[in-house]
């Protein structure tokens, strides 16, 4: 596949090193030189100084034999002409644009991004996507990562094994036993910095991040079951007011408004804007690195604190300070992977990094064959999928113990008609299923092949 990125900045060299990692023909537009110096320097791409919006410079990538044109400039209306141009001139067939003005994706002008009017196929919206991560962390406490598919009724669920965890030491194989009623399914394990798919032989560990895929409505037995209890949190202060922040907080207010939310901003412009969009919630204004400012949002009294500034010092900073004070538990927001490792050493609970969940976001229309959604792990070294099977796929009709499955993937669970299923050595998937499996990085190009419309369909 021969794809241009616009922008290479920390989202786009992020796609960029994925998409050529798998052997896709990149090439990468900014106006900054040292920005596409140092992506052509670490990647196996081509660059390309200059406006990724111009002809001339689209021309230059190759735009007229292009595949897909993602534009994640730091620019809204960059992005919608560059896609707008790739369209009209070169007729890229997928146009994919992150926008993060709120304005232009309320839902009465979602004919803007039409065919007819300005012809982009996906909008991504980091704000929302990250603002709908962080608040199914809030909502499943004792998680480590939590991705939705089929409609919201299947969940992946990466749970740590603690010192006190029930099932540790057990074969997987006797959970289902032990509980068959549970409609869930150990797929993988990280252990020791490593990642691999899991047989039904082998057991978890203490110290092991055990990537769970089960039916939404037993997430919370499940982590039950691995010995997380944690209550969901009913005080949380915000560190910042900006679109994700202001948007979990309206989320909260208008979902959970017995939860009592406190926001602290340092623009008071902002900060009296959101005050007056919020009817619960307490808007104050200061930095989140001042102590005085968190002991006025009675931080030795929250649950939880959730840093989501522009600034990874000052998540990583003041969510160390709430924890100090003592707030129980602490979830912050970073960009740079660097501090990533941090985090645990000091005592922060859980991280979000939204170019994951934007890269994950693009990957699902990156992907061949009929993939519905798409979330990576581990920095990309594993992904969850969710595929539709079609009657020429050579899943369907076999029952999974007679499947020649290769190595690096096992299928979680299945939505057919309104159920969700645990698959056991008997089941059989059948034509429409909807197939959500975690596969390595390795075996991606498998799984695709297993989901590709082949000739035989029509």
């Amino acid at each position: 596949m021969k794809v241009i990125i616009c922008g290479a900045g920390q989202v786009g060299y992020g796609i960029a090193e994925r998409l050529s990692q798998e052997d896709n023909d990149v090439s990468v537009i900014d106006t900054s030189a040292s920005l596409i110096s140092h992506i052509t320097e670490a990647l196996d791409v081509r660059g390309y100084v200059g406006h990724g919006a111009h002809p001339d410079v689209l021309a230059k990538a190759g735009a007229d034999q292009a595949d897909m044109i993602i534009a994640v400039t730091l620019y809204d209306e960059i992005n919608m002409v560059a896609c707008q141009v790739a369209h009209s001139l070169f007729n890229v067939p997928t146009k994919i644009a992150r926008i993060r003005s709120q304005s232009y994706l309320r839902p009465e002008y979602s004919d803007l991004f039409s065919r007819d009017n300005m012809p982009i196929d996906v909008t991504i919206s980091p704000e929302i996507e990250v603002g709908k991560m962080v608040l199914r962390r809030i909502s499943f406490p004792g998680a480590n990562d939590v991705a939705r598919f089929a409609d919201d009724h299947i969940a992946m669920v990466a749970i740590e094994c603690m010192e006190d965890c029930p099932v540790v030491n057990t074969p997987l194989h006797q959970l289902s036993q032990l509980f068959p009623d549970l409609m869930a399914t150990v797929t993988a394990i990280y252990r020791n910095g490593r990642l691999h798919v899991v047989r039904s032989t082998d057991q978890l560990l203490v110290g092991d991040l055990a990537y769970v895929i089960c039916q939404r409505d037993h997430i919370r037995r499940t982590l039950g079951l691995f010995g997380h209890e944690e209550q969901e949190a009913g005080r949380i202060v915000i560190a910042g007011g900006g679109n994700i922040g202001y948007y979990v907080a309206r989320t909260i207010d208008e979902m959970q408004p017995k939860i009592k939310v406190k926001i602290i901003e340092g623009d008071r412009e902002r900060a009296v804007s959101v005050s007056d969009q919020l009817r619960h919630a307490i808007v104050l204004h200061g930095s989140a690195l001042d102590q005085n400012i968190l002991m006025q949002a009675n931080i030795q009294d929250a649950d939880l604190m959730v840093a989501l500034t522009n600034s990874d010092q000052t998540n990583v900073l003041s969510a160390a300070m709430a924890k100090r004070l003592g707030c129980k538990s602490g979830m912050i927001l970073i960009n740079d992977p660097s501090y990533q490792d941090l985090t645990t050493s000091i005592g922060i609970d859980a991280y979000i990094n939204p170019r994951a969940v934007t890269i994950s976001r693009v990957l699902q229309h990156v992907r061949k064959g009929r993939i519905r959604s798409v979330y990576a792990v581990q920095k990309g070294a594993a992904e969850v999928i969710e595929a539709e099977a079609l009657e020429t796929s050579p899943l369907v009709g076999r029952p999974f113990r007679d499947l020649d499955l290769p190595e690096g993937m096992r299928i979680g669970a299945i939505y057919r008609d309104g159920a969700v299923l645990r698959p056991d050595g008997n089941t059989r998937i059948k034509t429409k299923d909807r197939v959500v499996l975690f596969v390595t990085a390795a075996a991606i190009r498998d799984v695709e092949q297993m989901f590709r419309v082949s000739i035989q369909y029509f």
